[in-house]
């Protein structure tokens, strides 16, 4: 059973989040949900929401089928994060120079699948 559930326009760095995302991909939902639950990095939360929207969505498509789903069976089968539109602002520097800031923003993409899949 594949579902997936995608975060679009995340207003963080693609690189911060790669990090966290790094941390999650191939472990066991329960593992994945506790690594982020006591992480540190900010980035946590956009990829604990679409974890955690990633397990809904198994859970409606068995549910639609008929089946029943157990959480301890489902696994982060891939996680990654691609880089979205970049929010281009200037800011004024010394001798009337204007220094660009690049605000970045992040697609979070969470695949989950059972085990014996």
């Amino acid at each position: 059973m594949t579902a997936r559930a995608i975060a679009r326009y995340v207003r963080m760095s693609p690189r911060k989040v790669r990090l966290v995302v790094d941390q999650i991909r191939g472990t066991s939902v329960n593992d994945a949900y506790a690594i982020l639950q006591f992480s540190p990095k900010a980035a946590a939360e956009p990829v604990s929401k679409t974890l955690r929207s990633a397990v809904a969505n198994a859970q409606n498509k068995a549910e639609d089928q008929g089946d029943v789903l157990d959480l301890d069976d489902l696994v982060v089968k891939a996680a990654y994060v691609d880089e979205g539109p970049t929010l281009r602002r200037y800011r004024a520097a010394a001798m009337g120079r204007a220094a660009p800031i690049r605000k970045r923003t992040s697609h979070i993409t969470v695949v989950v699948d059972t085990k014996d899949a």
